[in-house]
């Protein structure tokens, strides 16, 4: 076993809270459901895919990885995203994993020849190194890829990316930062949910937000704020 993916999915219930100024809270567990669906299903699609192993306890998720054939780590504690990666990645040591690849489970644009990139871009085998994917905008980590698996601690968090990239650079070995705009892309905020449907429509996630009318929502929504403004000047 050269590699795991790890996909650390905290649950579907109260989930992103940062689009409650658009979506209501049944809106935002069927939005968490459906990226993680639409990430799964392009690790499916991927021929050559490592062991795939979604960590989590929450019934749903753990249910949607084994309809999948794909393994699943518990996370009993719930805690965090950070300790639930550490946990996992020593249990996939434990396994015999010489590497771990770990990716959010709300990048509903991702496709299976960008997580053949990444995969690729790490020296041949079993030289050590890592590959790290920011974020669009740069501050978080939406992809980090270790051989050995445990080669330096991931704290994942809004700004990830810089210390992420530092300890990479700390152990000596090569650090491939790759820009990937499917893994870019994660949902946590409105102006993510614009960005994703600026997109061509190809994901049930996408197809979700558009039966919910979620543009003409962003679009009220910029209107006021907009008349809100020229009030207060």
């Amino acid at each position: 076993m050269d590699c795991v993916t790890l996909i650390p999915v905290k649950g579907f219930v109260a989930a992103k809270q940062r689009l409650s100024p658009v979506l209501d809270p049944m809106e935002r567990s069927a939005l968490a459901e459906t990226m993680l669906n639409d990430l799964l299903a392009a690790l499916a699609i991927w021929r050559e895919r490592p062991d795939v192993a979604v960590v989590t306890g929450d019934d749903a998720a753990r249910e949607m990885a084994r309809r999948r054939g794909f393994n699943v780590i518990e996370d009993r504690e719930c805690v965090g995203e950070t300790e639930a990666i550490a946990a996992a990645t020593s249990i996939a040591s434990g396994w015999g994993a010489a590497s771990t690849m770990v990716i959010p489970g709300d990048m509903p644009l991702v496709t299976a020849d960008e997580l053949a990139a990444v995969l690729n871009a790490l020296p041949a085998p079993p030289a050590p190194g890592s590959v790290l994917v920011p974020a669009a905008d740069r501050r978080g980590t939406n992809a980090v890829l270790r051989r050995p698996a445990d080669l330096f601690p991931l704290r994942f968090g809004n700004d990830s990316f810089q210390p992420h990239w530092r300890a990479a650079r700390s152990t000596g070995y090569p650090c491939a930062v790759l820009k990937l705009p499917g893994i870019g892309l994660d949902v946590d905020s409105p102006a993510d949910l614009a960005a994703l449907l600026r997109e061509p429509i190809r994901t049930e996630t996408q197809r979700l937000l558009l039966s919910w009318k979620v543009p003409e929502r962003l679009a009220g929504r910029a209107t006021s704020s907009a008349i809100n403004a020229a009030a207060t000047s």
